[in-house]
């Protein structure tokens, strides 16, 4: 199950938010107040920051910059009334990856969230991120290298091992590797998903991907 933190000060507006993205199953943590959001940033990880950009305490402009700062990768989404052109590059310096504007259709936010979650990686100082001693992943360019080797994945080989690495060490539960693998149009298939949990054992070890009964699986590189 992804998370979420939701910052908006608007109390209708959040608690509307909150339902309707638990609904399409998110944990979310909302919040009203910058500064309650900044308490929550370096409490737990998040998956997505929804900001609301003009609230109490710390905005949400500041907050973000902060964040990036402090080396919170979460991709984020500014919800703004704000519509002038300094606004919008005032925030994308500040870090996020896109906006929604007030008002919006919950479908609008919808389709957003799920883009977001399903692309690679986001704001990560290095370009290299190890797996193993032998392995890396360039975020940059999203390729595999294997004793400094470029190796090819497969579509779906490749968003699962992005998934898996940016959740590394923690139990990915089945559902939530359906939702990112399969978009709405298709239908998940568990003898598809062991074929790719197989073929990307073959590549980085079996030792990688630990299967936890009944929930999903655990994926550990070598520290």
């Amino acid at each position: 199950m992804s998370k979420i933190l939701l910052l908006e000060d608007d109390a209708n507006l959040n608690d509307t938010v909150t339902e309707f993205l638990e609904e399409q199953g998110y944990d979310v943590v909302s919040v009203y107040d910058g500064y309650d959001a900044q308490e929550k940033l370096y409490e737990s990880k998040y998956d997505l920051l929804l900001l609301d950009v003009n609230t109490p305490g710390i905005n949400g402009f500041d907050l973000l910059t902060e964040a990036r700062k402090g080396d919170v990768v979460a991709p984020a989404i500014f919800i703004t009334s704000l519509d002038s052109v300094d606004d919008l590059e005032k925030g994308f310096e500040s870090g996020c990856d896109d906006y929604i504007r007030k008002p919006f259709a919950l479908k609008e936010l919808k389709i957003r969230v799920e883009t977001l979650l399903k692309r690679g990686f986001f704001h990560h100082a290095k370009e290299l991120l190890n797996i193993s001693s032998t392995i890396a992943y360039d975020v940059k360019n999203n390729e595999l290298i294997i004793d400094n080797k470029n190796v090819s994945l497969g579509h779906k080989e490749s968003k699962l091992l992005k998934l898996f690495m940016k959740n590394e060490g923690e139990v990915v539960i089945h559902e939530r590797i359906y939702k990112h693998l399969w978009d709405f149009d298709e239908e998940p298939s568990d003898t598809a998903l062991r074929t790719y949990i197989k073929n990307l054992r073959k590549i980085i070890g079996k030792e990688r991907i630990v299967s936890i009964k009944k929930q999903g699986y655990k994926f550990i590189t070598q520290k």
